[in-house]
């Protein structure tokens, strides 16, 4: 009986292709491991340097509002963007006829497009003036909710007019990535719901959406990492203040880290700098925290699949 022996011969281009995946792969975690070593060398002097003037009571003291911020809006934002982005990705993949998803696909692909800046300007000058009516209208009627009390500011320019601005600039990320995610739902899954006699919303509930949770934490979590690291639309819209505040409708507003180290770092010397740096080294904890929180989410649901 003979035995018929094959040999695999790779050519010099998978060879090649090969090395450079490898190598585009080690260099994202060399990239990753040398920003957070600078990060982490930096910061070393605000913690064993002497005292600095901005964190009398402690470095951790200085720093706990700005987190408080930072969070704070990345959260509101992403209430308010979840919902609208899966509505969207719905409307687009399942609703609106092919030339006007395309269409529409465009237009919110577009608002990626636009820099943060110009988001900001128009926070200030038309988002924020055009809500201080409704500002009032939530303070009068809903004041008893802590979130809705305290004095209204007269400028609009709060923590939830950051948050929908946020929201806005998030939008885009998220629709895109969950339209994808429910084209891909698998159209015999589709078909059996409707042949059984569900209206196309029950045919979403129990096929698109299972199909898509996965798809929706992880754009969730894409937006929540841009919100968290937003610096000029909060700097330009936000009226700051190292405070811890829950409410949204007033002028004392908890700033945000990134925004801090925007609105600090080109005045700051000497171990101020470092000070900085350091709170940027908690951003960065923050935002590799919430990027493992998300991957342990999805890799709980990675059983359900179309096969299945």
């Amino acid at each position: 009986m003979s035995e018929t022996k094959t040999k695999t011969v790779r050519r010099l281009g998978d060879v090649v292709f090969a090395n450079l995946a490898f190598f585009a792969g080690v260099s994202i975690l060399a990239t990753l491991a040398t920003v957070a070593a600078f990060l982490f060398v930096q910061s070393v002097p605000a913690f064993t340097g002497p005292e600095i003037e901005a964190s009398k009571d402690g470095f951790w003291a200085y720093v706990l509002p700005y987190v408080f911020g930072t969070v704070y809006a990345s959260v509101i934002a992403l209430l308010i963007a979840t919902p609208l982005a899966i509505g969207i990705a719905l409307y687009i993949s399942h609703f609106a006829n092919r030339r006007f998803a395309q269409l529409l696909g465009y237009s919110v692909d577009l608002l990626a497009a636009i820099p943060s800046v110009v988001y900001g300007l128009w926070g200030i000058l038309v988002l924020a003036p055009f809500l201080n009516p409704t500002f009032m209208w939530l303070n009068e009627n809903l004041g008893w909710i802590p979130f809705f009390s305290g004095q209204v500011s007269a400028t609009g320019r709060t923590m939830l007019t950051v948050g929908i601005v946020l929201a806005i600039m998030v939008l885009p990320i998220m629709a895109a990535l969950i339209r994808e995610v429910f084209l891909q739902t698998p159209r015999l899954h589709e078909e059996a719901a409707l042949a059984l006699g569900a209206t196309r919303w029950e045919m979403i509930k129990m096929a698109v959406l299972p199909f898509g949770r996965t798809g929706i934490i992880s754009a969730a979590m894409l937006g929540l990492g841009r919100a968290l690291g937003e610096t000029m639309a909060v700097a330009m819209v936000l009226s700051p203040a190292a405070v811890i505040n829950f409410a949204v409708l007033t002028s004392s507003n908890s700033n945000t880290i990134a925004a801090n180290i925007a609105l600090q770092f080109p005045e700051a010397g000497g171990n101020y700098t470092n000070l900085l740096i350091a709170t940027g080294l908690v951003l960065f904890a923050i935002t590799m925290v919430v990027n493992m929180i998300a991957r342990w989410i999805i890799s709980r649901r990675a059983e359900f699949s179309g096969a299945n």
